[in-house]
């Protein structure tokens, strides 16, 4: 051996030598890793940590939820919170209602983990493990469950429950004997498990169970008595009422209302599961097997036991227990209600809910209206407990007086104004003005606002108050014909322009003029220009139907007046409609006039007319060069389908 060699084997034994009392506990790992810096040390630490925390734990043969990723080649990709996602072929989603999406969770279980870190998941497996432990809960609760039958086999019914197969035998299905098995097949039972083969995994269901025990409630039931006070125990509390274990498994409800003469809203303010109490037999149903209990009736009742307290025009103080759009209900004592309606709250306010009014728990006067103790019924008020507003209304506010009022509200017709607490009324578009025509108050008026109105209409009865605005000034229609005479000529402003003619302004009244698009030509043929002042001739005006037509054109020829006849009203009430003779209307022409010295006018109006002409000619033009176009496009394609037939038959013969 060299001496190189030598010298490495006396090294190794030297070391081996050290190490033989060194244990793994105290052998130092950081100072092991000295290739790593601190920082990295750290970084590492902090991973480990992440993965502790956010990585679920997964073992083999449970279900776990999970989130669905992807969609993907026929596959469902799945993420359950391990550091691999897993894939469900489509065909197990075959039996599903309805397909799943992405971002919908669903359940699986994990069948196998690869060496690899792959998971291999089922949708089926989990759900038929999922309906096998229902079926273990209710055979073990002994609940009455819902199959499907499917199909008959030899002895009995094969039957769907859960998703899982089960055996309904022929002896189970009847109290007497079955011979057509066929004919409950693609019906739904009732049922319960009476047998589970947890190895072989077979269910055993019977129908009969059940019609033997409703033979023995029917017994039990037929025993019991309407009045009869028995002793039972409180089994279930739902929102609607209690039930309660009569004996010899008949259930009794009682229902909320039942309970106390008080209100309340859940019977768990009166009654505990487990509480043993005395009750009374309120009616039985003994075709559907059913028992109605009462608890009120065995306290004494609160109406006759606060009868003399309770009289009409008694005032009494009341707390508010439940409120509703329609009124509130106010307890006066411990049972006895009454109902406040919306219309009985206030003078004032017109509301639509008794919320905006009136919260629970509050106290206060009420007047009691109407009693009858017999129904256990009783209507209230609050407003009747301060003076009525409108009593003596015509001595305070009679016809034709000058007020203010405050804008409350808008309604389509008008605005509704209020001159007192409790004293509204209505001012309508068309009292607002003598010369706008107003579709909306909104245009004019602000919520809030003081108008000045005068009092049309008083109706107590109703309680409904009419108002006016323009009846605070003259009728400007009234002195119209003095100012502006039929056939005199006035200057004027045109203010507007539209697709029938132009709105005139004079400066004599706040009253507009209407003139035609053909009465505003002048004689060299061209329209008038708006904001244009020019001469008009007073041709119409009738202050009855508020009339008023001017024209620049008739200044210079002459104009033929006609009069506005209104059409005639037929009452429909008194005749019939088959017999009511058509009434044809009249139709006004503004104003006629001859031309004399200038035929501008006349010329204008042809023209006019032999453009509309040509417009349609053009149209019709256009029209049918569309469909010659078409044609031809057809034709040429009719011929290249005859050449391509004659030359292929041509070269097939040849």
């Amino acid at each position: 051996m060299s001496n190189k060699k030598k010298k490495i084997y006396s090294s190794l034994e030297d070391i081996m030598n050290l190490n033989k009392n060194v244990k793994l506990s105290d052998f130092d790992w950081s100072s092991y890793e000295v290739s790593f810096s601190k920082k990295e040390i750290k970084k590492r630490k902090k991973l480990e940590k992440l993965y502790t925390e956010n990585l679920q734990r997964i073992e083999e043969f449970y279900i776990y939820k999970g989130k669905i990723i992807q969609l993907i080649d026929r596959n469902v990709i799945l993420d359950i919170g391990f550091k691999a996602e897993g894939l469900i072929p489509f065909n197990e989603f075959r039996e599903n209602k309805k397909f799943p999406k992405i971002n919908d969770i669903i359940e699986v279980i994990v069948e196998k983990l690869d060496y690899k870190g792959k998971l291999i998941i089922s949708y089926n497996k989990a759900k038929k493990l999922k309906s096998w432990e229902r079926i273990q809960n209710s055979w073990k609760k002994n609940e009455i469950i819902i199959f499907f039958v499917t199909a008959r086999t030899k002895g009995g019914l094969i039957v769907v429950f859960f998703g899982i197969e089960c055996f309904l035998p022929g002896s189970q299905i009847e109290k007497k004997p079955v011979k057509d098995f066929d004919y409950y097949v693609g019906q739904t039972m009732e049922g319960k498990i009476v047998k589970i083969n947890n190895k072989t995994k077979n269910v055993v269901v019977s129908h009969k169970i059940l019609l033997e025990k409703d033979l023995e409630k029917k017994k039990l039931i037929s025993q019991l008595e309407k009045g009869q006070i028995l002793i039972g125990i409180v089994k279930n509390l739902t929102h609607y009422g209690s039930f309660i274990d009569v004996g010899g498994g008949i259930d009794g409800l009682c229902h909320i209302t039942d309970i106390s003469w008080e209100r309340i809203d859940h019977p768990s303010e009166k009654l505990e599961v487990g509480q043993i109490i005395n009750f009374v037999i309120l009616s039985i149903d003994q075709i559907k097997n059913r028992v109605q209990l009462g608890l009120k009736q065995l306290q004494t009742n609160p109406w006759i036991h606060f009868e003399k307290k309770l009289k009409k025009g008694k005032v009494l103080i009341g707390t508010v227990s439940v409120v509703t759009d329609y009124g509130a209900f106010v307890e006066l004592f411990p049972g006895v209600e009454g109902l406040v309606h919306v219309s009985e709250m206030s003078w004032h306010q017109q509301l639509k809910s008794a919320k905006n009014f009136v919260k629970i728990g509050e106290k206060g006067k009420i007047l009691i209206l109407n009693l009858e103790h017999s129904a256990q019924k009783m209507s209230l008020s609050m407003k009747r407990l301060s003076p009525d507003p409108w009593e003596n209304i015509e001595n305070k506010y009679p016809l034709g007086t000058r007020n203010i009022g405050t804008v409350k509200s808008f309604t389509n017709c008008g605005v509704r104004l209020e001159l007192e607490p409790g004293i509204e009324g209505l001012l309508y578009n068309s009292d607002i003005s003598w010369t706008e025509k107003i579709k909306s108050g909104l245009d004019i008026y602000k919520k809030g606002d003081l108008v000045q109105l005068i009092v049309l209409g008083l109706d107590v009865m109703t309680r409904k108050l009419n108002f006016g605005c323009k009846q605070l000034t003259k009728n400007p229609w009234e002195n119209l014909e003095q100012i502006f005479p039929i056939g005199s000529i006035q200057i004027g402003k045109i203010i507007k322009f539209f697709y029938k003619g132009v709105i005139v302004k004079f400066n004599e009244t706040t009253i507009c003029a209407f003139a035609p698009l053909g009465f505003i030509i002048k004689k060299s043929g061209i329209l008038l220009k708006p904001f244009e002042e020019a001469e008009f001739k007073i041709l119409e005006l009738e202050k009855n139907y508020q009339r008023f037509f001017v024209s620049h054109s008739s200044i210079f020829t002459k104009y033929v007046p006609t009069k506005y006849v209104p059409t005639k009203y037929v009452p429909t009430k008194y005749v019939p409609t088959k017999y009511v003779p058509k009434i044809k209307k009249e139709k006004y022409s503004p104003s006629k006039f001859e031309l004399e010295e200038d035929e501008n006018l006349f010329f204008f109006k042809k023209n006019r007319k032999i453009k509309k002409k040509n417009k349609k000619l053009k149209l019709k033009l256009s029209k049918r060069a569309k469909k010659n176009k078409k044609n031809k496009k057809n034709k040429k394609k009719k011929k290249n389908k005859i050449i391509k037939f004659i030359y292929v038959n041509y070269f097939k013969n040849r």
